[in-house]
């Protein structure tokens, strides 16, 4: 039994000091380069989904109406772009620099996803990825137009298109 308890004690000890030393001798991937370490992106995904999944807004306050997605898209166009890119336009320099690369939401559309995971992303950003939040910048509003574009991203009229397209 001591030996046992001097285990455990001893891995308490040895395995922080471990990391801490791999991370203080500059070992540690910080790069956006450099290979994801073991497990990082299934605890970052992990740790996201269920926080967006006890936090995010389950009904929409507004509709998705032409003016709403038109807002939208001119929110989207001017803040989310530069990193999420439009339709028929390949990814822009920055976000092919980017660790993790930002989804480019109209080539793979999250259409799928709820308007209010979207809303909550807007709004509160996502950490270690370059997703700033939007709302210190944003109205409550404007977060829901942009959230509704994306939401109906697959099903957006000609003019709307057009518009993200400029």
């Amino acid at each position: 039994m001591r030996r046992f308890i001097a285990g455990f004690v001893l891995c308490l000890v040895v395995l922080p000091v471990s990391a801490y030393l791999y991370i203080r001798a500059g070992r540690m991937p910080v790069a956006t380069s450099a290979p994801p370490l073991p497990f990082e992106r299934f605890l970052a995904e992990t740790a996201l989904h269920a926080r967006i999944a006890k936090e995010m807004p389950t009904t929409v306050p507004i509709a998705a109406d032409e003016a709403n997605l038109a807002a939208g898209g001119r929110i989207y166009r001017e803040n989310c772009a530069f990193c999420h890119g439009l339709p028929d336009h390949p990814s822009t320099a920055a976000a092919k620099g980017m660790y993790p690369g930002p989804p480019q939401l109209f080539i793979m559309t999250v259409t799928d996803d709820p308007p209010g995971q979207t809303f909550w992303k807007v709004t509160n950003g996502i950490r270690l990825t370059g997703m700033p939040g939007f709302s210190a910048s944003l109205s409550t509003e404007q977060r829901w137009q942009v959230s509704l574009l994306l939401a109906n991203a697959d099903k957006l009229s000609p003019a709307i298109l057009a518009a993200l397209k400029q």
